[in-house]
């Protein structure tokens, strides 16, 4: 097998490879003595087929096959001897006229990853913006779940029933003085003001008394779910058989062991993290942020045109899509139009920070467990049916491509996380509001970022522009879901049939 170099231009590599025609012959005649005892044709006792009957009745296809095993030698071959780190999946072209018996020749071209070096991150520093939690805010959530399980007790004899009361009712809905299917109830709990009933119905009852027996009138709504009520106008033949009012609700340990807790405190405890829990990811998020600002501002390396092609073309299709649904899609369409090479850059980035993102991750030894993957099939897989999440398993085991993709969310994080342990972070208390206004702010240089196996990796990136960002560039450059590259690898996209959802595709 002779292999010649013919293009080596920045990250652009081709090879002539030239197979000799005594070679494919070979792998021929071994393929003839492997398929031969398996082979069964009348007249003849299994296995016993003659090699040359065996070639004569099936040679078109052996030969096929043994050119097609030795052409991925050749790339693997191509790819070991010159060391290289294929971006994308190399193409290979078998040169026009090839006959049987002759030397095939193919070209072999592709782009190779670039050499990164990655910055000194000794002296990284980080601010961290946290929203404290008050103790009036854990209260003020102990008295919504206070208010969610109001209880009600009768009211003494001859209430008026008023805003926030409770009645116990029956009724019977009429149309034209015709009962209707589905109007009609019994000890029904009804509290006044909480909106439950359709318009007008809560209303009509404001200063109604046990033992009251009244009809009302009330028009259902045009675009009730009934479509046989929708719009009618119908009475409802009512009797008031109990006002209760509200009773109070001590904020106490009997009023948390009455939600199955222990005592208020735990109840205190599991507000406070919940609340805490909301502005996390807030403040994950433009932590994240920082950081990759930070590396993009170190980085300036080549990156391989068809990873960049590829970014764009998922982002343009993405933002295509959404336009199409706008109220005005050909406005819609031409805004983003407008911003094409603006989109363009933000590929770049998302390619370039990717790629560094492995790279730092690979230097630390960053590494997804067994156990951590398995669980990533797992839960990519509850979103099949029952009966086909073996065979998705199955599928990833056999897909190493498909697999990185399923990879890289997680590994993007963990790296992420390991540069959060070597940065110097202060940590400043601010609002909820300062911290929405601090991730907004940054909005106009957000993107993600695509690393050189995953197909579809979400982090920050940069738009050109230094301005507040449309609404279809914030779109464009969300950090939810954030994913990076797992390691360096070529990629391709996978089909709606192989691939466990149509989140962006590996090229």
């Amino acid at each position: 097998m002779q292999i010649v170099e013919t293009t080596n231009e920045g990250l652009k590599r081709a090879y002539s490879v030239t197979i000799a025609a005594a070679t494919i012959s070979e792998k021929v005649e071994a393929e003839v003595k492997t398929i031969a005892p398996q082979v069964q044709l009348p007249g003849f006792r299994a296995g016993k087929v003659p090699a040359n009957l065996v070639k004569k009745r099936f040679g078109a296809q052996i030969h096929q096959d043994a050119l097609s095993g030795l052409i991925r030698e050749a790339l693997d071959k191509v790819v070991a001897d010159n060391a290289l780190r294929p971006a994308t999946q190399p193409e290979v072209a078998l040169g026009e006229g090839y006959e049987e018996g002759k030397d095939a020749t193919l070209t072999v071209s592709l782009e190779v990853l670039p050499a990164i070096t990655v910055p000194d991150l000794s002296g990284l520093k980080l601010e961290k913006l946290v929203v404290p939690v008050t103790d009036e805010e854990v209260m003020e959530g102990v008295a919504r779940i206070a208010s969610s399980a109001k209880r009600f007790a009768d009211a003494e004899e001859g209430k008026e029933a008023a805003e926030g009361d409770q009645l116990t009712i029956d009724f019977v809905g009429k149309l034209d003085g015709v009962e209707f299917d589905g109007g009609k109830a019994e000890d029904a709990a009804l509290e006044i003001g909480s909106g439950r009933f359709i318009p007008g119905f809560e209303e009509q009852l404001v200063g109604a008394k046990a033992g009251d027996e009244k009809t009302i009138t009330v028009t259902f709504p045009e675009d009730y779910q009934a479509a046989h009520l929708a719009g009618k106008d119908a009475t409802f033949d009512i009797t008031v058989k109990a006002v209760k009012v509200a009773a109070e609700t001590v904020l106490d340990d009997e009023f948390a062991k009455s939600l199955g807790l222990t005592d208020l405190e735990q109840l205190k405890g599991l507000l406070r993290g919940q609340l805490e829990g909301e502005t996390a990811g807030q403040t994950r998020t433009q932590m994240k942020r920082q950081l990759l600002d930070i590396l993009a501002d170190g980085a300036d390396f080549e990156v391989p045109a068809s990873m960049v092609e590829a970014e764009f073309g998922q982002i343009w299709q993405q933002l295509t899509q959404e336009a199409s649904r706008e109220e005005n899609p050909e406005e819609a369409l031409a805004e983003i139009e407008a911003e094409k090479e603006d989109y363009r850059k933000i590929a770049v980035r998302r390619v370039r920070l990717g790629l560094l993102l492995s790279e730092i991750g690979q230097q630390a030894g960053v590494e997804i467990t067994a156990q951590e993957f398995q669980m990533l099939v797992s839960q990519a897989a509850q979103q099949y049916r029952p009966e086909d999440r073996q065979r998705f398993a199955e599928y990833v085991q056999s897909e190493p491509l498909f697999a990185a993709q399923l990879r890289a969310p997680l590994y993007e994080e963990k790296v992420v996380d390991h540069l959060f342990e070597k940065a110097e972070v202060t940590e400043r208390e601010v609002t909820k509001e300062e911290l929405q206004a601090a991730i907004e702010a940054e909005e106009g240089e957000a993107g993600h970022v695509h690393g050189p196996d995953c197909g579809h990796d979400h982090g920050e990136a940069e738009a050109a522009p230094k301005k507040k960002a449309t609404k279809k560039k914030a779109a464009a450059e969300a950090v939810e879901g954030e994913e990076a590259a797992a390691e360096a690898a070529p990629k391709k996209k996978a089909t709606k049939k192989k691939a466990a959802a149509e989140e962006p595709a590996a090229e």
